[in-house]
């Protein structure tokens, strides 16, 4: 088998799922936020696809983190690559008149889910590939484990977003919030950051969170004043031309 089933092993094991269910929270956040205006028929695949990815992900950046850490501004680029998803989700996507999404909400809610994975896996991976001792069968083993769990997540927060839209302004800021957390952090400047502006992490995740909530509201308020001002504009039109 290329391993013991020693305690050591059922110990190891315990602690990945252990760390995985603490830093699944957010990737079970974005999964419902980016699928929580698909069609019915839509939702269940997108979550079982973005909790898939979210995993296969995390696995391929544990077994790769030591060279991910010394790439220069990667963190800085995911950051705002996380910035800018938590804005967009919090806003929301735009409904036609009958109130039916665009063909490509499927793909476009998987690729928001696949992108943001990638940014927080980086950070989550670290602490998982500590847990493991450098164990693949334990990283593998431990993630593929935790697939249900993202599952149940995301759909459980699914369901609370329906009965309390407020928790979407929650979680924008939330994503907002670990975006400053990933752009203070970029090893090719967090020294000389932290030297210039102390206290710079916490002001980044406030900051992060702050911005992706007035943004997003922002721009779903103007995208609903451009809904309702559409019927409006053609009934000026439609009697102008009479």
């Amino acid at each position: 088998m290329g391993f013991e089933l020693t305690p050591a092993f059922w110990s190891g094991l315990a602690q990945i799922i252990l760390v995985n269910i603490v830093l699944s929270g957010d990737n079970a956040l974005v999964i419902a936020l980016a699928c929580r205006n698909l069609e019915k028929r839509h939702q269940k695949p997108a979550i079982l696809i973005g909790s898939a990815g979210a995993i296969v992900l995390r696995i391929i950046f544990v077994l790769i983190v030591d060279q991910l850490l010394q790439i220069g501004y990667l963190k800085l680029v995911g950051g705002l690559l996380l910035l800018w998803i938590g804005i967009k989700l919090v806003q929301g996507e735009e409904e036609g008149g009958d109130g039916v999404k665009a063909a490509g909400s499927l793909w476009s809610a998987i690729r928001t889910i696949i992108i943001a994975d990638a940014v927080m896996s980086l950070d989550n991976a670290i602490a998982i590939a500590a847990a493991a001792h450098g164990n693949t069968v334990l990283i593998v083993l431990g993630l593929l484990i935790s697939i249900p769990l993202i599952i149940f997540g995301a759909t459980l927060i699914m369901l609370l977003l329906n009965r309390f839209p407020l928790i979407v302004i929650a979680g924008g800021a939330l994503l907002g919030y670990i975006a400053g957390e990933v752009l203070a952090t970029d090893p090719a400047y967090a020294e000389r950051l932290a030297a210039v502006l102390p206290n710079a992490k916490m002001i980044f995740e406030i900051g992060g969170a702050v911005i992706t909530v007035v943004i997003g509201y922002y721009l779903q308020h103007r995208a609903r004043q451009r809904v309702h001002a559409e019927p409006v504009d053609l009934a000026k039109k439609t009697s102008g031309k009479e």
